[in-house]
């Protein structure tokens, strides 16, 4: 994927180019729905991490995709939710020269691994900045990701086509 990587101006020779153009926040939310009580309880936290992504033409060969990570911490026995934060980080992309099942593989591989950092650190500030402990998401594999969907995905087409 290094050799992808490449962010040269390319010209209009066919050659394969890509150019991250603006990495942004796209949608912020924060809800703690139990303050000021969940701050007085035992802090024993129960962490539950979800993540999407989509992408969108924005124009030939860019695309603005966007990947969402939701975040929500419940405490207590009776699972009482301390807080909810999601994030949607967004990237504009210049993405030429590739066939679609590559092109589809660059947003959902090497977007999403460049947009993932700049989630993390807003999640993080996002949390600590409404009182709670900081909050530090473990690297994720996207390669590994989208491998599993895509095989699970041809699964699917496979167990239909014998139906």
């Amino acid at each position: 994927m290094a050799d992808e990587a490449q962010s040269a101006n390319q010209g209009d020779k066919g050659e394969k180019a890509i150019i991250p153009q603006k990495v942004y926040l796209k949608d912020v939310s924060f809800e703690t729905p139990n303050s000021p009580d969940i701050f007085t309880r035992e802090w024993q936290p129960r962490l539950s991490v979800e993540i999407d992504n989509q992408s969108a033409s924005v124009a030939e060969d860019t695309y603005e995709v966007v990947l969402t990570v939701t975040a929500t911490v419940k405490v207590g026995e009776t699972e009482t939710t301390a807080f909810l934060a999601e994030i949607q980080q967004a990237g504009i992309f210049t993405l030429k020269g590739f066939e679609p099942e590559r092109l589809q593989r660059l947003h959902n591989v090497y977007c999403l691994k460049t947009l993932y950092p700049f989630a993390c650190a807003a999640l993080s500030d996002l949390v600590t900045k409404g009182g709670f402990p900081q909050l530090v998401l473990a690297p994720m594999n996207f390669e590994a990701l989208y491998e599993k969907r895509r095989q699970r995905a041809q699964a699917g087409e496979a167990e239909s086509a014998q139906q």
